[in-house]
């Protein structure tokens, strides 16, 4: 059985950093395309920034370019996001989601590809 668990969430002030964190049990982490969601009250769940397998290809949402760094490292098994300066509008539920795939290069840039998803974990950005 496949888990996706996020961890990192919390209360952040604007301006200031936070790291999330996604950890992959039941299968084999290096086959898997990676993805950070959020969801906003009201809003739809948006992909933040997606990874492949071959870590050689990243897709990060225009608006938060520049402020988002992936980091994934396939001998640790281990996937994180990295945000700086961060901003209210941050505020949401942040989910890790991971797609089993044969592409080496394919970073999956919809909801719907993405096989496994974690519970979520809550960023708030305020003062």
């Amino acid at each position: 059985q496949v888990q996706v668990v996020e961890s990192g969430g919390g209360l952040v002030q604007p301006g200031e950093s936070l790291r999330l964190s996604c950890t992959i049990s039941g299968t084999n982490f290096g086959e898997l395309a990676m993805g950070w969601f959020r969801q906003a009250p009201g809003n739809k769940r948006e992909l933040l920034a997606c990874i492949s397998r071959s870590i050689q290809t990243t897709n990060i949402l225009a608006s938060v370019k520049g402020r988002i760094t992936l980091d994934r490292d396939n001998v640790a098994k281990t996937f994180s996001l990295r945000m700086t300066n961060s901003k209210p509008e941050d505020t949401a539920m942040y989910y890790c989601a991971a797609r089993l795939t044969r592409a080496i290069f394919n970073c999956p840039g919809t909801e719907n590809d993405y096989n496994y998803w974690g519970q979520g974990t809550q960023v708030t950005v305020s003062s």
